[in-house]
């Protein structure tokens, strides 16, 4: 039987196309449009205003890369338009892509009223509604020429992502400036094609709904008459009334719309875009929310809030009122989106700390959510941050980007490293840009996982990435899906109606254990190392400036720096965004950034100076500072002492040319080449390095993915590697205790020193590595002699097990990972550790052994530096330095004592006395986070603390100073209503922890 389906849609579309969505506006009348180009960085918006343009015409060349131009747009309404809907049409040169990704502009009235934003997908301005005619108008546009960036097939290396580079060629043709008649009814009947011609082609081919769509389609076809769209429209509708007014079946999967705009932080623009981008985005959602009185909009990332505070206040006013009313909807409790696999600890809390203050003070709302649909993949002590900031859920849509393996829930149980389960969605619609097409709730209702026992999923609907929102007719369409029959249904609602129907529903879902690992953007653990340092040290710093300030501020009354220590807090948070921390930012982000984390460190460092000189008094003894949470050579954790003597190091040439260092706990054989051959530990007559190998060896592979070059390494990389071992030199270092080498690879040149402190059981590598390849992969090997089908690598108060096989496919994927700050693998008795202060990526191996002997080889490989193009064709190209050591026969504890204290070095001063610790814990495995004073400024101290060896601890937490009481509280400081109170005898307290517990205690000062 012949199905003359395909006929009808290939009749719909051109219809649609040639004839119905023309006469949306069928009469236009052109305006006039005079612009000015603002010099340099964009102004305030009343100078913008004020600005005197010169008249340009439609199809002239506008806007230089990253310019700011200001258009103003006059023009009267026709008298005979007199009782009719009337819109300005302004394209500023916009192509089909998405939002958000090309020129931009905001709509302001001549009083600086902001209107709307415009962009490809929302060109109009409504001048009335009906109008009576003859109505002067006059709008003003702040246009902004943001180069295109992303070109997909392929990426290709360009200048323009940064200002300094991007040059002076217009971008941009202005397309129409028009007044038009918009045709609600055609308007309409083109909203109603659309959703039956999409529902059309995803039902079954035989269904009898499909037929009765089809049929009713040509009938309103047939009811069109071609040469008057707009005197037939009204007899079209109804001939669809039938079919879009038919009942979904009870059994339909149920969406849950929320209005969405993914904007990111920074990306492809620079931080000072998104500012405006936000303001764009937030103006056209005030304003659909005026106008459709069901739709919901959520917006994360409380920084993006604060900069519509502070920058657009009169956008502000708006956004307040339509939270005020539950239509626009604070979500996510996070400063932003931030990436989750590298913020230490206590970053990675503030995040949720400063997030959800913002919404609680600015709204009196509290998240109950984490928001985070695009970033790459969760690190497994994430969902006990979750719980210990008040939140209980988590949504996000990534992982379904995942190449290798299919996740198998799309509702289920998260369950962190430490036991606790967060509820967790990932919406089956598998986009955060949905548009509510046809084809994209088809998709959620097949796709969803979890048939059968629960039917709920989220949408999160509108324009992202660049931002740009939900659209009117996504709203139309929206109106049209509530309830008809062979579509899911779709209702507006916001985060939290979601997940509470969700859960009501699902009460015993699947449970997911260990981190939610992306199977792609592996890359972006390396790209962009300055960046990745910068963050590193400064959350160090922050560690250091909060403990010194709070010890001397209870000590001496040093005036303890609040407002400093928020700001530089945000602004660290805000570099976590998951597009510039991972390194997949334009070069303008990468060079701000530096530029920041310049200005960070040198704020923290004057801010632990200063607490450290009131600490310390004026003296000539010479003091060592330890703000690592254990005691070392003598010092204690928190506090400062003179520095014990520590023995000595003998430094030995060999007659092959090399060296070996010895002090008395490690045995260290370097060749010819600069290559460590052996690393004996005498105690436990163990060799560390696997025969007929070498360690601190760099290894270069190409590097160029398939697609995405800042933030993806593909497996195949490491079918080529070559071995850096030749050496210009190899030579003692002046110390007399380290062992200096130099290699030129390339256009590159590395120096190494490789130094054995005495005393100590860790060999430190610093590496200095002056960069200059393109697409090319630098690693630092340490083949062990060691046999381990598991190791474990630091993540968020803790750390993961990952294997060392490949038995399946989920573990085969995981060939680049992320650690913090060590890695650690171990045979009963026997460990070994390589512990870091500034790189994430690295890969754990497993190869026979190279002797023919029994046995296996595991080989740790540090991931250095990368040099991607796009979408920074200069990525990483310079200096940088790294510090590693390797820590023959180190128990669990060692790495995580090693870790610290390579991150913490410490600091010599000189003073007039000792400094006790503020607060101490009497058990290694109870590590110690934050110390710092209340954010309430009560003068309370605040002291957070885990469990970092995975299992159970009971210790004694020492305050050095009188206490009067003791409450567990949430990461806010918040007290814990049912959480038990801790034994406290005076400035004893006692605690319980479970494995990788995290606890927040709040000390009450006498």
């Amino acid at each position: 039987m012949h199905d003359d389906r395909t006929l009808v849609e290939a009749r719909l579309r051109r219809v649609l196309d040639e004839r119905i969505r023309p006469a949306v506006y069928p009469e236009s009348v052109p305006l006039r449009a005079a612009v000015w180009h603002a010099p340099g960085e964009p102004v305030p918006v009343a100078e913008g205003l004020a600005a005197e343009p010169e008249p340009i015409e439609v199809g002239a060349r506008w806007g230089v890369p990253w310019g700011t131009s200001w258009f103003r747009v006059t023009g009267t309404v026709p008298e005979a338009w007199a009782g009719r809907t009337v819109e300005a049409l302004l394209d500023l040169g916009f192509d089909e892509n998405m939002p958000g990704f090309q020129c931009e502009g905001l709509v302001y009235r001549p009083d600086g009223t902001p209107v709307k934003g415009l962009n490809p997908r929302n060109q109009w301005v409504r001048v009335g509604a009906p109008v009576a005619g003859g109505e002067e108008v006059r709008l003003h546009i702040e246009a902004a020429s943001n180069p295109v960036i992303l070109d997909y097939h392929p990426f290709r290396p360009t200048l323009l992502g940064d200002r300094d580079t991007a040059g002076q060629e217009p971008q941009y043709t202005l397309t129409r400036m028009d007044l038009a008649v918009f045709d609600e009814t055609v308007w309409q009947l083109v909203l109603d094609l659309e959703v039956l011609g999409e529902l059309m082609a995803e039902l079954p081919v035989d269904s009898a709904r499909r037929h009765d769509i089809l049929r009713a389609v040509e009938r309103a076809l047939d009811a069109v008459d071609l040469q008057d769209v707009n005197g037939t429209a009204e007899r079209a509708r109804q001939q669809l009334t039938g079919v879009l007014s038919a009942p979904a079946v009870p059994s339909a999967h149920r969406i849950s719309a929320v209005g969405h705009a993914h904007i990111d932080s920074a990306w492809l623009w620079p931080l000072r875009e998104t500012v405006r981008k936000v303001a764009r985005t937030t103006s056209n959602m005030t304003a659909l929310i005026e106008d459709e009185p069901e739709f919901v909009f959520a917006m994360s990332q409380a920084q993006q809030w604060a900069w519509v505070k502070e920058h657009r206040p009169e956008v502000w006013a708006r956004v307040k009122k339509a939270v005020a009313e539950g239509r626009f909807v604070p979500a996510g409790g996070m400063w932003v989106e931030s990436d989750t696999n590298m913020p230490g600890s206590e970053a990675m809390a503030r995040q949720f700390v400063h997030g959800k203050r913002f919404f609680l003070d600015e709204f009196g709302i509290e998240n109950e959510e984490a928001w985070l649909p695009d970033t790459f993949g969760f690190a497994a002590g994430l969902p006990q941050i979750i719980k210990a900031a008040g939140s209980k859920w988590l949504l996000t849509q990534k992982i379904s980007w995942s190449q290798t393996n299919t996740f198998p829930h799309h509702t289920f149980h998260w369950e962190g490293i430490d036991g606790t389960r967060i509820f967790t969605h990932f919406p089956p619609v598998d986009t955060y840009n949905c548009s509510m097409k046809g084809s994209e709730l088809a998709h959620a209702t097949r796709n969803f996982k979890d048939k059968g026992r629960a039917r709920h999923s989220l949408a999160p609907t509108g324009w992202g990435d660049g931002g740009g929102g939900t659209t009117r007719e996504m709203v139309a369409k929206a109106a049209r899906l509530r309830d008809l029959e062979g579509s899911p249904t779709v209702t507006w609602e916001p985060p939290r109606a979601f997940f509470e129907k969700a859960e009501a529903e699902y009460p015993e879902p699947p449970v997911w254990v260990g981190e939610l690992y992306l199977e792609l953007h592996r890359a972006t653990l390396t790209s962009q190392a300055k960046t990745k340092q910068g963050n590193r040290r400064s959350e160090h710093l922050l560690y250091e400036a909060e403990l010194w300030a709070a010890t001397a501020a209870v000590r001496t009354g040093f005036p303890y720096p609040y407002e400093e220590l928020d700001r530089i807090w945000k602004t660290v948070l805000l570099h976590q965004f998951h597009d510039i921390l991972p390194g997949s930012s334009i070069a303008w982000v990468h060079r701000e950034a530096r530029a920041t984390y310049e200005r960070v460190a040198a704020e923290l460092t004057a801010i632990t100076e200063a607490a450290q000189r009131a600490l310390a008094g004026a003296g000539t003894t010479p003091l060592v500072f330890n703000a690592a949470p254990h005691a070392r050579h003598g010092v204690p954790a928190g506090g400062a002492a003179t520095s014990a003597e520590a023995g000595a190091t003998t430094l030995d040439s060999r007659e092959d040319g090399g060296f070996t260092l010895d002090n008395g706990l490690l045995r260290i054989t370097v060749d010819a080449r600069g290559l460590v051959v052996s690393a004996y530990d005498p105690a436990a007559d163990r060799e560390t390095v696997a025969p007929g190998r070498a360690a601190n060896l760099l290894q270069l592979h190409p590097d160029f993915p398939n697609m995405w070059d800042a933030w993806d390494v593909d497996s195949f990389y490491r079918n080529t590697v070559t071995d850096l071992t030749d050496a210009e030199s190899v030579t003692a270092g002046e110390d007399g205790a380290s062992v200096r080498i130099v290699r030129t690879f390339g256009s590159s040149r590395v120096t190494q020193l490789l130094t054995l402190p005495p005393g100590e059981r860790r060999l430190l590598i610093d590496t200095e590595v002056d960069w200059h390849e393109t697409e090319k992969f630098l690693k630092l090997a340490f083949p062990l002699d060691l046999h381990a089908e598991r190791y474990a690598s630091e993540t968020q108060f803790g750390h993961v097990f990952r294997p060392t096989h490949t038995n399946t496919s989920w573990e085969a994927a995981k060939f680049e990972a992320c650690n913090h700050r060590f890695v650690h693998l171990e045979e009963p008795g026997w460990g070994v550790a390589v512990v870091n202060d500034s790189t994430y990526g690295h890969d754990v191996t497993r190869t026979v052994r190279a002797d023919g002997d029994h046995g296996t080889t595991t080989t740790v490989r540090v991931s250095l530096l990368r040099a991607p193009r796009f979408p920074d064709p200069e990525t990483d190209q310079g200096v940088h330095r790294f510090r590693h050591a390797l820590l023959p026969g180190a128990a669990l504890a060692d790495a995580v004592r090693e870790g610290w204290r390579i991150n913490l070095p410490e600091r010599h001063t000189t003073g007039a006395q000792e400094v006790a610790p503020l607060v101490t814990a009497d058990h290694d495995a109870v590590v110690i986070t934050a110390v710092k004073l209340a954010d309430d400024g009560s003068g309370d101290v605040v002291v957070r603390f885990h469990e970092a060896h995975g299992g159970r601890a009971r210790a004694t937490l020492t305050a050095g100073f009188p206490v009067a009481g003791v409450t567990v509280t949430d990461l806010l400081e918040r007290p814990l209503p049912d959480a038990p109170a801790p034994r406290a005898d005076g400035e004893r307290i006692g605690v319980r922890l479970r494995p990788f517990e995290l606890v927040t205690l709040r000390l009450r000062r006498r």
